[in-house]
């Protein structure tokens, strides 16, 4: 397989590229389609390299003919194929039509779906519907697709999950949960918008061999962040440095009873590089904080009048972890919004801000899903729904970049393409993660002059340390089992 690029696409750009190599580069259509199919079969070697039984469900068009040309190669491997059409091969056209016809002229038996067809089956391979699915799927073909899923055996995806739609992630009725899926051209949008992350599984790629620079052709909608953001913003240090050249970042949270907050994105921004870290918080937190945490500098405040000076001190602020709804927060939140300085807004200031919204563009948001509906006066289930548009909605809103949280994590910056974090685990649903996250990015704004930049990279470098520390187990992992790998995730010259 091909390394995943870092541009993801809707499917009419895949299309509109597929259209280019055929038109344009000449390369003839079931040329791509053969290679789509030889491509799916080394994905299946390289994934399941000891399975000899696959069952190919091959739908009515190109993603079907994709299926038909990798059961053929399957079989000329001595694989013991089943293929099934979920339609009337009679309907099948064109390419796809030519694939069905070239599998059974080798020898190939096309079965129709029946109870049990695939009960033999080790792998079974998806190939019903590609990237042009979108409609509700009828209640035949919803039950068809419940029972692949509940065949207990692993599923190989072509191109996209059948059933997912390929620009926003939504389901049409029921999906393939693959555990792989292989694409071809370019990476799909709707793997990493709405509900495409529960089905996609690993993503492979391969480009089907396409000339260097074919794919310039249809400008990307989104781009993957991936470490160069990091490298390029957190070089290697000079010997000569020293702490006050690392940036100053104040934090400002921790409410009464929620300590804990400000304490874990203090620590994140530590972690994170900062050079010198001041939490701002309720006075009855500061020896609590202090003891779990000499590193960070604490200073109790009774009220705006005392965060002034702090402030002007800082070159990075970072506000809204445990900071409360009350009067207090809203007066710390006001003062700090009447600075210039480049300042995180999370948690608790979010929600005071969508009460009285304004714009600054040094600001980064990191809702989460049910901030970011009341940042746009919006249900949740409205944002997840379409999480793009509602995060470009927001910067545009607030004139200053977003980031989304949530799987597929959006970092939008005014007209720029959007970013798309990929990497993460569902063992970061759990308490304070949002905390350390803010912590990190403003770690990293204090070191760079690049606000939206360090966006990305503490996103990225947040997403990695939770999947370093997943690897003893998602469930049960704690926000702070993070701090142990953020510095291997901030120092990436070290690494490489």
């Amino acid at each position: 397989m091909k390394p995943l690029p870092l541009a993801v696409h809707t499917a009419a750009q895949v299309r509109a590229l597929d259209r280019h190599a055929i038109d344009d580069l000449h390369i003839p259509s079931y040329t791509l389609m053969t290679q789509a199919g030889e491509a799916a079969v080394i994905a299946l070697r390289s994934c399941w390299p000891s399975k000899q039984r696959i069952a190919v469900l091959c739908g009515p068009g190109n993603n079907g003919g994709d299926g038909y040309v990798m059961a053929r190669l399957a079989q000329s491997m001595r694989i013991a194929v089943t293929a099934v059409s979920l339609t009337d091969p009679a309907e099948l056209k064109g390419d796809a039509l030519r694939a069905h016809d070239e599998f059974v002229a080798a020898g190939g038996v096309v079965r129709r779906w029946s109870d049990g067809c695939i009960a033999e089956a080790e792998v079974i391979v998806d190939a019903i519907f590609g990237t042009g699915l979108s409609r509700q799927l009828d209640a035949a073909m919803i039950e068809r697709i419940e029972a692949i899923n509940d065949c207990g055996v692993p599923i190989l995806s072509l191109d996209i999950p059948s059933g997912l739609d390929a620009d926003t992630g939504a389901v049409w009725g029921a999906a393939i949960a693959a555990e792989r899926t292989v694409t071809f051209i370019g990476l799909k949008l709707g793997f990493y918008l709405g509900e495409g992350p529960n089905y996609t599984g690993i993503v492979l790629f391969d480009d089907l061999d396409l000339p260097a620079g074919a794919v310039d052709f249809a400008p990307p909608a989104a781009l993957r962040i991936d470490e160069h953001v990091v490298a390029r913003l957190l070089p290697r240090r000079r010997r000569t440095t020293h702490k006050g050249q690392q940036g100053s970042v104040l934090v400002i949270g921790g409410g009464i009873g929620m300590a804990g907050a400000a304490r874990m994105a203090g620590e994140a921004a530590l972690r994170a590089g900062a050079g010198l870290v001041t939490v701002a918080t309720w006075p009855d937190n500061v020896a609590s904080i202090t003891a779990s945490r000499p590193e960070l500098m604490c200073r109790g405040v009774d009220g705006a009048s005392d965060l002034a000076a702090m402030i002007e001190r800082a070159d990075v602020l970072a506000i809204g972890p445990g900071l409360g709804q009350g009067d207090w927060s809203r007066a710390l939140l006001e003062t700090a919004l009447e600075s210039d300085k480049p300042t995180i807004i999370d948690a608790d200031a979010l929600n005071l801000l969508a009460q009285a919204p304004c714009s600054n563009s040094n600001w980064i948001l990191t809702p989460h899903p049910g901030e970011a509906g009341r940042l746009l006066g919006l249900s949740t289930a409205e944002i997840q729904s379409n999480r793009l548009q509602a995060a470009r909605e927001i910067a545009a809103r607030f004139g200053c970049t977003v980031v989304l949280k949530g799987a597929g994590t959006l970092v939008v910056t005014g007209e720029s393409l959007p970013y798309i974090c990929d990497q993460g685990n569902p063992g970061m649903a759990s308490p304070g993660m949002g905390d350390v996250l803010t912590g990190v990015i403003a770690g990293i704004a204090a070191q760079t002059a690049d606000l939206p930049g360090a966006a990305r990279a503490g996103v990225l470098v947040h997403a990695m340390a939770g999947d370093m520390a997943a690897r003893r187990g998602e469930r049960g992992l704690l926000a702070t089992d993070l701090f142990g790998y953020l510095p291997t995730c901030v120092n990436p010259a070290q690494r490489f």
